[in-house]
């Protein structure tokens, strides 16, 4: 299992200007010259600060912020506010937050009046906010956000670098400005700007000491009522130099990486107006290049883009490789434009044609390889690798028909689909991976910019048009994001039912049941009690992988789990299920992995009417269990149940195996529950590097190593010892730690019995696979195995894992 947060909200500040040319400005991008445009006037700043409201010797009875917009369009407020710190802050203080609402007209102010003193006599214009904060007449500093939440910042470095502040006014002796602090500023005097709202980022040469102007967004104001001057017209903008294709380039970053461009045109293809928000651009004119995108990603931050779906833009800012996740992570980047500004020239146009996506599309080579190095910076052949058409269409439209979903709709509303039907299909409808040189390169993944669920499980088809830009993640990599979606025709899969094993027949099955405590709703102890009931024919012993201690998540010290396991047990015998007995070693606290606080541990249930365990006294959390011969070819546990080697290193932060002595109508049975270290530390297989590392293998080689060295030596004092080794090995069968966990012969992996298209556990990115083993010794030789499908191919499931039993005489 692994936590993750959903690409849409990924958190970035930035700065964000819409401009709306006239509404009589027509045309298409395509009829401009492409010329080189100047940089765009400035928009909204903090206009005036006056902190002598109400003070002795002032006429006007309260404080105020009036702001500027320089801009030729509205400037909106939504989200925004104007905040104060003191000039000189400590570091006990405290930002002052007033939100703000509407709009800075063009050209105009808008006025923010603060608290009321206990002097003057002359009430402010009418505020178009209205706030409470107390400022100093002569101190202070006062900052547009882009925000509702109150800054953090307390030197002028910090706020330099907080991407939510708009503009930032210091005056008198304040240590957080703009250059150099405002002078003038006292009980009758107000420090302002110029009639044009003039910037060059110094407080001290941007702002005077004058007597106090307030002006509210009507232009109406006590001392000066005169209406805002009209700003001179801004000459209409046209497009730079630079095209979309310019910016993406031959390979996967950008060649104009970190630099600012100017008044790129496009045609708005997709608005994200949630979480990381921002709009998709297309040259509907592309050059001749197959090996360069047409589309980019203008990412807006928090702020809602101003743009609709068939804008024609104008669109500045600075080219930026964004890494999902984080560049150490091992993504590959998305090229986008950030701090953005954008002059909207007319509406309504027709979208470029999509790029229709079929089985023909996609080359069956995913990605090329570099001998573990990065592909960054190689030039892109989107006709020989997945990878390569996938990047060489980054952020451009894309359509798929009906499509078969080969992973189910998850809970951040992504579902997967493949383009190649024909490509190791499993009987149920999903896509199965055979080899780290396979992983299947026709899955796509599929989510909904508009937020539409489709609930779709694997073998149901997503029929008639997908259509929307194509995107990079971190979960999944390349991805559509729709703004058409078709719909979900199912394909009726149900969940499967085990053979119930005869009499005669020891039946043991693993289940990871996904981090269970009983800070979880009962529902989920009932459906997967079911489980164990119905659709594992209640098994005479269950391995139990990630349950957690009786407070789940939260780090108080607690290990002890007999109240999850309890609630377990009592919801399988309400499902009509035998009344289990358990067995279990609680961990050293926090020392064991899995989510923080939740102790996840293995548990053996088992069905006291049909086996006894066998307990020999002194396992604990930290003693070893060893394989004690009694005879010639008789051995047992030296403590039952015990842990293998818990001070190994190979079980640093990971779960120890719970080993066990069971009888079965007179047989001796171990049975070694496991629960591998994650793959969490692998780079993904969409990633940069490839091939991809697998950091995380090493650890899961030394624990393979650690219980085959243990069953070895069961096995040297009774070659006829019958083993059971089960659990979340977090491997495929064909990996190197399933390998070194065989070796010698003393472990069969049954999985491998099974047809090759049907050797799957588990289904992450569209790919089914095997995570869950069940492996027997070479004294248990007649068996019938079942993997027992009805969690990882559902989008309505109990646990990502699917359970399976094995049952032997």
């Amino acid at each position: 299992m692994s936590s993750r947060i959903p690409p849409a909200l990924r958190g970035r500040g930035a700065k964000v200007l819409f401009v709306a040319l006239p509404v009589g400005l027509t045309g298409s991008l395509l009829a401009l010259p492409f010329t080189a445009q100047a940089a765009p006037s400035s928009d909204a700043s903090v206009s005036e600060v006056y902190g002598g409201g109400g003070n002795s010797g002032a006429s006007y009875t309260n404080d105020f912020i009036e702001l500027g917009n320089g801009a030729t369009a509205p400037f909106d407020l939504s989200g925004w506010s104007v905040q104060y710190l003191p000039g000189s802050p400590t570091a006990s203080s405290k930002w002052q937050v007033t939100p703000l609402t509407g709009a800075i007209p063009a050209g105009g102010t808008y006025l923010v009046q603060e608290a009321k003193g206990t002097g003057g006599d002359t009430p402010l214009p009418t505020p178009d906010a209205v706030g409470a904060i107390p400022m100093s007449a002569t101190t202070g500093t006062v900052a547009l956000v882009h925000s509702t939440t109150a800054l953090t910042c307390l030197t002028a470095a910090d706020c330099a670098a907080d991407g939510t502040i708009k503009d930032l006014v210091g005056f008198g002796t304040a240590v957080v400005r703009e250059g150099s602090p405002a002078t003038g500023a006292s009980n009758t005097a107000s420090v302002s700007r110029d009639a044009k709202f003039s910037d060059t980022d110094d407080n001290s040469v941007d702002l005077t000491g004058s007597a106090p102007s307030p002006r509210n967004s009507s232009g109406g104001g006590t001392s000066d009522p005169s209406p805002t001057p009209t700003p001179t017209p801004t000459p209409t903008p046209t497009p730079g130099s630079l095209r979309i294709h310019d910016i993406q380039g031959t390979s996967r970053t950008s060649p104009q990486n970190g630099k600012t461009v100017t008044n790129v045109p496009g045609v708005v293809t997709g608005v994200r107006s949630t979480g990381s928000k921002g709009y998709w651009i297309q040259d509907p004119e592309p050059d001749a290049n197959p090996a360069t995108s047409e589309g980019l990603f203008v990412y807006t931050g928090s702020a809602t883009p101003l743009v609709k779906v068939g804008d024609s833009v104008l669109v500045s800012g600075k080219v930026s490789e964004y890494y999902p996740g984080g560049k150490s992570s091992g993504t590959q980047s998305v090229t986008e434009l950030t701090g953005p500004t954008a002059a909207t020239l007319s509406s309504g146009n027709p979208l470029p044609a999509a790029q229709v996506i079929d089985a023909a599309t996609l080359p069956d080579a995913y990605a090329p390889q570099a001998q573990g190095a990065s592909i960054e910076s190689l030039e892109l052949q989107p006709g020989t690798y997945t990878l390569d058409w996938l990047e060489a269409h980054e952020g451009m439209l894309a359509q798929i028909g009906d499509s078969r979903v080969v992973g189910a709709t998850n809970a951040y509303n992504e579902t997967w689909i493949t383009t190649k039907p024909d490509q190791n299909p499993t009987p149920r409808g999903g896509t199965i991976i055979t080899g780290y040189d396979n992983p299947n390169s026709g899955r796509l993944m599929v989510t909904s910019l508009n937020g539409d669920q489709l609930k779709a499980n694997v073998g149901d088809t997503l029929s008639g048009t997908t259509a929307g830009p194509v995107d990079y993640s971190d979960f999944g990599g390349y991805n559509i994001q729709a703004t058409a979606l078709g719909t979900v025709q199912p394909g009726g899969l149900t969940p499967e039912v085990a053979t119930k094993g005869k009499s005669n027949e020891l039946s043991v099955a693993t289940y990871n049941v996904e981090n269970l405590d009983p800070t979880d709703p009962q529902s989920k102890f009932d459906r997967l009690a079911a489980g164990v009931v119905t659709n594992l024919a209640s098994p005479d012993i269950v391995s139990l992988e990630e349950i957690q201690d009786n407070n789940g998540a939260k780090d108080d010290g607690t290990v002890a789990a007999d109240k999850t396991i309890t609630q377990f047990i009592d919801a399988i015998k309400a499902a009509g299920g035998p009344a289990y007995d358990w067995r279990a070693i609680d961990p050293v606290n926090d020392s064991d992995g899995g989510e923080p606080g939740g102790n996840i541990r293995n548990v053996f249930l088992f069905n006291p009417d049909r086996v006894r365990f066998v307990d020999r006294p002194g396992g604990d959390s930290t003693t070893g269990v060893t394989a004690v011969p009694t005879g010639k070819h008789d051995v047992q546990l030296s403590v039952s149940p015990g842990r293998i080697d818990p001070a190994s290193s190979a079980w640093t932060s990971s779960r120890k195996p719970l080993v066990g002595e069971f009888r079965f109508q007179g047989e001796q049975v171990f049975v070694v529950g496991n629960h591998f270290n994650s793959k969490g530390g692998d780079q993904p297989v969409h990633g940069a590097f490839q091939p991809p590392t697998l950091g995380s293998e090493t650890q899961r080689v030394a624990q393979a190593k650690e219980v085959n060295a243990f069953v070895s030596d069961l096995l040297a004092a009774d070659r006829k010892a019958k083993v059971v080794v089960l659990g979340d090995l977090n491997d495929y069968q064909f990996s190197k730690p399933l390998a070194t966990l065989t070796s010698g012969g003393v472990l069969t992996d049954l999985i491998n019995t099974l047809p090759a298209d049907e050797r799957y556990s588990y289904v992450y990115d569209g790919n089914s696979q095997t995570l869950d083993h069940i492996l027997v010794s070479p004294g248990i030789k007649k068996f019938e195995y079942q993997v027992v499908h009805i969690n990882s191919e559902f989008s309505d499931q109990t646990s990502d894992h699917d359970p399976q039993v094995v049952r032997f005489k």
